[in-house]
């Protein structure tokens, strides 16, 4: 067995750091991402939850995973080549770097391609949605990881302390609204208001302040509400009578609060 050197045993230390500190920065920013892309933030708080806190997560999850992984090439007796941290599998590359490469990667993509959600936003937002598979597939990587290096039983009670809320949230964001009514997450839609005589319509304001383009309107209210190719925000402000149901239900799932709905009035 081949003695490790003082140096490789200080690089192994900083690799473990860097690892760890990784996995927990972006679970949280996992769960940042959904609380403020979903507005449950403001249900439970009451204020509007900051994305300046979800970028700098990320950003930190980002650099802890990158020094984790250029840590390796420093290794006096390492084995990695630096093309084995871009390329997943080449070079007899294990399947644990390999999630982690790939990860990495599109988690990168998603934070550099931010600048060009307004021009381009609604690849941008399916690009986006591939970090969530990022998240996990590094998940994966430090569990294995941690398992290869005999680790498990140090790490565990921390890392599913991390974990379970961001795959709960996760898997919450993309339930579909019903099911989350079911499990009390959002509120279900009140009964439709007795039919009245005269005009039933509304009247739509957006404040385009606020408003950061979620398209989450859009997904209650299509014929009103639509985001553009550019991210810009087009809506009907005098919707037909028979969408104000749809209208309302879209200003309640707004998670910035931007939709005003007011009752059209009675006579022209």
């Amino acid at each position: 067995m081949l003695a490790v050197s003082e140096h490789d045993v200080g690089v192994w230390d900083v690799a473990t750091l860097s690892g760890r500190l990784a996995y927990v920065a972006m679970c949280l920013a996992a769960c940042w991402g959904v609380l403020t892309a979903t507005g449950w933030i403001r249900r439970i708080t009451g204020r509007s939850a900051l994305r300046a806190t979800h970028q700098a997560l990320a950003t930190f999850a980002m650099v802890m995973a990158v020094a984790h992984a250029v840590s390796f090439l420093l290794l006096d007796n390492g084995s990695l080549a630096a093309y084995q941290l871009v390329l997943p599998l080449v070079g007899g590359g294990e399947v644990r770097h390999a999630l982690s490469v790939v990860g990495l990667e599109l988690m990168l993509a998603a934070s550099v391609t931010a600048a060009l959600q307004r021009t381009f936003y609604r690849d941008w937002l399916r690009l986006h949605r591939l970090a969530y598979v990022g998240v996990w597939l590094g998940a994966m990587h430090a569990w294995l990881g941690a398992s290869a290096s005999g680790h498990v039983a140090v790490v565990w009670l921390g890392g599913i302390t991390v974990l379970m809320p961001a795959i709960t949230l996760t898997v919450l964001r993309f339930l579909p609204p019903h099911l989350l009514v079911r499990v009390g997450v959002i509120e279900a839609e009140p009964p439709p208001p007795p039919v009245q005589e005269g005009p039933t319509g509304v009247r739509v304001a957006v404040d385009h302040e606020r408003c950061r383009h979620y398209a989450l309107c859009q997904a209650q209210a299509p014929r009103v509400f639509r985001v553009l190719d550019d991210g810009r925000l087009r809506y009907a402000r005098n919707p037909d009578a028979d969408q104000a149901p749809q209208v309302r239900a879209a200003a309640r799932v707004c998670p910035m609060r931007a939709i005003r709905v007011d009752a059209a009035d009675a006579h022209p």
